[in-house]
């Protein structure tokens, strides 16, 4: 099927840039991540994971991770993945 048609979105740039890092890693644009999203939404007639309203000690979690409240930090995508390895 011949690719015809744009989209536009505005996206926060950490993100953007942090979900690019690893689909560099994968060999996926993202182009071809979202094509896969949106095809996945077709074939489960709807978002293919589950959504939901976090509970409470989730909830303070985001909150405070957000708030920079007991958050994790490293350098890199690269240091953080050795770090969860090991």
């Amino acid at each position: 099927m011949a690719k015809t048609t744009t989209i536009q979105t505005r996206v926060d740039p950490v993100i953007k840039n942090n979900a690019q890092m690893i689909l560099k890693k994968l060999n996926i644009s993202m182009s071809e991540a979202i094509s896969m999203y949106l095809a996945q939404i077709t074939l489960h007639n709807g978002i293919p994971f589950e959504i939901k309203i976090p509970n409470e000690v989730t909830a303070k979690t985001l909150k405070d991770a957000e708030a920079g409240i007991n958050v994790h930090k490293v350098d890199s995508v690269d240091e953080l993945f050795k770090e969860l390895e090991s």
